[in-house]
């Protein structure tokens, strides 16, 4: 996934557009865009569109942000979602492996109320709401085998810390953020998932957004979250590989092929050992994913 766009789930017009927008997945509100007191409504929302677009031969993935663990309010989320065949859940203000368990325990419960196979439903957690999560982040590993990409989070740990702002003045995240966005990707990859950076809260700015994209994805992260369709065009150009970016990789893995048995391999003036030959092969399935190669 490389575009994962957000929308309210009570926002039927932008669900609607969200289908046409060329996003990777649709991600289902439930949580911060949801007023307290229509969160009934959203769900029944929720499971409608769902339902109503799950059979479509050609479609993004459908994701549900529920409530977090910590509300009381995650059950009945899962309880009006999971009959209508969501391909997974995204759980906030995630505090480390101990949460993801919780969620898999109740959604196994809900799969086989519905008639689903275990493990239809998968997870995505956001991983740095919380100054504990933080310090949970290297838990993820072995957790469950739902656990398919964690992605972090800014605005909730601003608030938990107690801070200003998480931004400089040109748009950067300051230090607490940077460490939160790190151990994100540190955890995704102990845990073997998908790392997935954060929003880009000015949707007007497409310069920071792709800044930001090109950043997330020289670091290692394969995809980013978007709050309105105008960024999923930049996000997937960004996070779909480059011919000549896949032609490299090819050519690391061929050359390794011919010399089985070396630890190095020279490419035109260029060496490459080991770990460049996971990473090609790793970039050469991502985009044979995307129809890339």
């Amino acid at each position: 996934m490389r575009s994962l766009l957000f929308v309210p789930a009570d926002a039927e017009k932008k669900l609607a557009k969200a289908m046409e927008s060329g996003a990777d997945a649709v991600i289902v509100d439930l949580e911060d865009s949801i007023a307290p007191d229509r969160k009934a409504e959203a769900r029944i929302a929720a499971a409608e569109f769902i339902a109503a677009v799950s059979e479509w031969s050609s479609r993004p993935r459908l994701l549900v942000r529920v409530n977090g663990l910590e509300t009381g309010l995650t059950d009945a989320d899962l309880d009006a979602v999971i009959p209508a065949r969501p391909d997974a859940v995204m759980l906030p203000k995630a505090e480390g492996g101990p949460a993801v368990i919780h969620l898999d325990a109740k959604l196994a419960v809900r799969e086989a109320a519905a008639g689903l196979s275990e493990g239809h439903v998968t997870v995505v957690a956001i991983a740095t709401e919380t100054a504990q999560a933080l310090f949970l982040a290297g838990s993820y590993q072995g957790a469950t085998r739902r656990l398919a990409g964690l992605t972090w989070g800014a605005e909730d740990l601003s608030v938990e810390l107690g801070a200003e702002a998480n931004r400089d003045a040109d748009g950067r995240f300051l230090d607490p953020y940077r460490l939160a966005r790190t151990l994100c990707l540190a955890a995704a990859a102990a845990a073997r998932v998908q790392a997935i950076d954060t929003v880009s809260i000015d949707f007007r700015d497409e310069t920071r957004l792709a800044r930001e994209c090109e950043e997330a994805r020289r670091d290692g992260f394969t995809g980013k979250m978007a709050i309105h369709p105008a960024q999923v065009p930049v996000i997937n150009a960004v996070f779909t590989p480059r011919p000549e970016v896949i032609a490299r990789a090819q050519a690391i893995v061929d050359a390794f092929a011919a010399a089985p048995g070396a630890g190095v391999v020279g490419i035109d003036g260029v060496m490459y050992d080991r770990p460049h030959l996971a990473r090609a092969a790793a970039l050469l399935a991502r985009a044979k994913q995307m129809g890339e190669a």
